[in-house]
């Protein structure tokens, strides 16, 4: 088995705890423009090739900042997140508006910021329409139904995801936009996630090269973006093997030569919308343990919690431990990693074979660089931790500032209890 090694040392955590305590989360400045590099160049036989960094994932504008300066946009799916895309400078075609259940004026918003619009129901072109008009570029979301299989092994199953049109609706979406005046159409589609194959994209890919040639032959539209969404995922466990992102690359450039091409559509620009791929790697949360418990099992307590990395109470993930500073000791004490909260679930690892941990050890769960701090929230009243940043030149910045209970209690400001 391979192992999972931290970008941070023992000695550096030391030193950063007598400025920030623990719990953190941490993000690798470095690896994240290298990663970002790599995805750019997977693609750069396609003139238009763009990525639009799912800003859910990892929603900091310091991280947004860095993305941008690598060539990246923004997906947002949320007023907040347009706002945040604005306040770095992300605005117009840089950013994609893909929402869902929409709320009045968020539409209004993206048109301001001259973002590009992707529809995700047949329904909202009516009320796009009487909410502020509709641009000559939209893009319609797809969802092919049933399940979906790479290799013959089954993936997921969109038929039951809430997202998307069938082809049916995609075709009269299109014949009615270009009614109401849309020059310009991109297609989207999301079904898969965090897929750990080489395969995913491309057969994405031929799904949706395929839709967008039908869809050029039906309705006459001029098909001009193409969007493979996210689900290029990340090998959370030691033994996975990471995609291949160059390989990713070659096998869409390959189905795009193939279908699209030949069907006279060989200036279509293809985008992607990945947050897991760009950012999990290359993010820790740095706890503490603080106490010991030794009853039907062995349980270490951490000073983080679910509060503050909810995938594995939320879903049973599994997200790789090192000990800092025992990583070459073996792993021969059986425990239950937890938080304080007053939830069962709120363990980060379960009979997980670790090194002998004692007080005071500092323990790095990997891979919370996207879907970690960003899923985080304030059941018994816990605070959200602070986030910062290694530096490329070495140093560490603090990005978010750590929550205090005045923050806690900041929503009561129209009552006298806390002033």
């Amino acid at each position: 088995m391979s192992e999972k090694i931290p970008f941070v040392t023992k000695e550096q955590v030391e030193e950063i705890v007598k400025t920030y305590p623990t719990p953190f989360h941490i993000y690798d400045e470095k690896a994240i423009r290298a990663n970002a590099k790599r995805l750019k160049a997977a693609f750069a036989w396609n003139k238009g090739f763009k990525e639009y960094f799912a800003v859910k994932a990892t929603p900091n504008p310091y991280i947004l900042q860095i993305l941008k300066e690598e060539g990246c946009g923004t997906d947002c799916s949320s007023m907040t997140e347009l706002m945040m895309s604005e306040a770095v400078g992300i605005t117009g075609e840089n950013i994609m508006f893909s929402s869902n259940d929409t709320p009045e004026g968020e539409f209004t918003k993206a048109v301001q910021l001259g973002a590009y619009i992707n529809l995700d129901d047949y329904t909202m072109i009516d009320f796009l329409e009487k909410e502020c008009g509709i641009p000559q570029t939209v893009f319609c979301r797809y969802n092919p139904g049933g399940v979906y299989e790479v290799s013959n092994g089954i993936m997921d199953n969109p038929g039951d995801a809430k997202y998307g049109m069938t082809k049916e609706q995609m075709i009269d979406a299109y014949r009615r936009l270009m009614a109401l005046g849309v020059k310009e159409f991109g297609i989207h589609s999301f079904l898969v996630s965090n897929t750990v194959t080489n395969d995913y994209y491309p057969a994405l890919a031929r799904t949706l090269f395929a839709l967008a040639v039908e869809l050029k032959e039906k309705t006459g539209a001029h098909i001009a973006f193409i969007n493979l969404s996210g689900g290029v995922g990340i090998p959370y466990r030691p033994e996975q093997e990471e995609n291949d992102i160059a390989l990713i690359g070659e096998g869409v450039r390959k189905a795009y030569e193939e279908i699209l091409v030949p069907a006279g559509m060989g200036d279509v620009a293809i985008f992607t919308e990945l947050g897991r791929f760009m950012l999990a790697p290359y993010g820790h949360l740095v706890t503490r343990a603080i106490h010991e418990k030794h009853t039907y099992k062995e349980y270490v307590g951490v000073d983080a919690c679910a509060a503050n990395l909810m995938r594995p109470a939320m879903y049973g993930a599994y997200h790789h431990i090192t000990v800092l500073g025992k990583e070459n000791a073996p792993c021969d004490h059986k425990y239950d990693v937890v938080g304080a909260l007053c939830e069962n679930n709120d363990k980060f690892a379960v009979d997980r074979m670790l090194p002998e941990i004692e007080r005071g050890d500092y323990l790095v769960l990997h891979d919370t660089g996207a879907h970690g701090f960003s899923m985080g929230y304030n059941y018994n009243g816990k605070l959200r931790s602070a986030e910062l940043l290694l530096c490329g030149d070495g140093t560490v910045k603090q990005i978010r500032r750590a929550e205090t209970p005045q923050d806690y209690f900041a929503t009561f400001d129209f009552s006298g209890f806390f002033q």
